[in-house]
């Protein structure tokens, strides 16, 4: 089968093994999204070798579950051994044993088939069209948020980072009615959240020098202003950052990954008691909801589409700067 694999370089391939676990669904993907997360994998992070992706939809043509066969499908990425604590209390997205679906010792979506337990595979409502299906793990990697921390009205949020991510994290805590403000480096990219009532701050620095980023925030008199920062830049100056806007007693959400070290002074941190919250995977179904039930607008987030051939370029493309979602499509 056809298939992105990356083994210290992506290649595409045209006879990757159809692999299917014992006891698993076999599903045949029709669209995938590139993410930073794969960006940041064809650099070392995760140490993942194999087939890379993990946001898809596709449908389902092996299952041991008959009621599957034939529905539209996403997939919850973490697959858990079903015996620890976490797997019996229901989540498997921190079973030690997990394996995760193109991230870590699991083939991904980049490919024409995939497999997964069919208890990670939640049918897709017709109302959802496969280009926007494809959002429902990013989407609710930023919902997991609001199961993290409370927000109301009254509650002062920004969001550093204006990419794939950080739009979709915006869009999501919008809902909630809460003071935002998103903070990126890239006009084109912070005017995709008109329409959404976020106060937009562009960050006129040119490259990733802390010093200038933290001088630049000064000038703009936003050190300690917000109750709540979510860190989404995917950036080493992204912690410093958060941790110069958030008030005494505030807490900062860290969204990013990217490989890389981060070197900051955490003494703030203690002297200003803030609670630094880890925010990774989210539960499905508030996404298929809010996508379902039109809350949330993906379409505009959509930057390019090439087939699965033309992997290569579409992976480049996902790089550039400007770019924001990627879609793989195949036929």
């Amino acid at each position: 089968m056809r298939a992105l694999r990356f083994d210290g370089s992506l290649r595409f391939v045209s006879d990757a093994p159809r692999s299917l676990r014992e006891g698993e669904a076999l599903v045949q993907v029709l669209r995938a999204g590139i993410c930073n997360t794969d960006l940041e994998i064809v650099k070392g992070y995760a140490g993942f070798y194999g087939t890379l992706g993990h946001e898809f939809v596709g449908r389902v043509v092996e299952s041991p579950d008959q009621n599957l066969l034939g529905r539209r499908v996403v997939g919850e990425i973490n697959a858990g051994c079903d015996a620890c604590a976490r797997c019996r209390a229901g989540d498997a997205r921190h079973c030690p044993q997990r394996t995760v679906l193109g991230i870590k010792d699991r083939d991904g979506a980049f490919a024409d088939y995939l497999s997964l337990p069919t208890g990670n595979l939640i049918e897709v409502p017709e109302a959802i069209a496969d280009e926007e299906a494809v959002f429902v793990e990013p989407l609710a990697a930023a919902a997991n948020i609001l199961e993290q921390i409370s927000l109301s009205a009254s509650t002062q949020v920004a969001v550093i980072g204006d990419g794939k991510l950080a739009q979709l994290i915006c869009r999501v805590l919008a809902q909630t009615g809460c003071a935002l403000t998103i903070i990126g480096k890239h006009r084109e990219k912070l005017a995709l959240l008109a329409d959404t009532g976020t106060r937009r701050l562009w960050l006129t620095v040119a490259g990733n020098d802390p010093l200038e980023v933290l001088r630049w925030l000064e000038e703009q008199a936003l050190n300690q202003s917000f109750d709540v920062v979510v860190e989404a830049s995917g950036s080493a100056t992204g912690l410093p950052m958060a941790i110069r806007l958030t008030r005494p007693c505030g807490t900062i959400v860290m969204k990013s990954t990217y490989h890389g070290q981060t070197a900051t002074d955490l003494s703030q941190v203690v002297v200003n008691e803030l609670r630094i919250v880890g925010s990774r995977c989210g539960r499905f179904s508030p996404a298929i909801d809010l996508l379902a039930g039109r809350a949330v607008d993906v379409r505009s987030l959509i930057s390019h589409e090439f087939a699965i051939e033309d992997g290569l370029a579409a992976f480049a493309q996902a790089a550039a700067t400007a770019t924001m979602k990627v879609l793989l499509r195949f036929s």
